[in-house]
């Protein structure tokens, strides 16, 4: 069994949070939450990146997949589009 240690103390391995980056690519500012800097941060929790902060419809009641970009499924965003017209 093998531990981190050298001579008593324990070695940290992990990263501090200033040498952390972004998850995205291309991005090399420094991580903020959720392994995202504060832009992406700020994106993923407003719906805007790909892998969006929820999965469902927000419609009440409503337990269907997301459709992609907005915070409803295909059948309610059909329904808005609908009543818009």
């Amino acid at each position: 069994m093998s531990d981190d240690t050298t001579e008593g103390q324990s070695v940290h391995t992990e990263l501090s949070r200033e040498q952390k980056k972004c998850r995205t690519e291309g991005c090399k500012r420094p991580y903020r939450a959720k392994n995202y800097c504060n832009v992406h941060y700020r994106l993923w929790r407003h719906g805007k990146l790909p892998k969006g902060r929820y999965k469902i419809c927000t419609k009440e009641g409503c337990r269907k997949a997301r459709a992609f970009p907005g915070s409803l499924c295909e059948e309610h965003k059909g329904g808005e589009k609908a009543a818009a017209t």
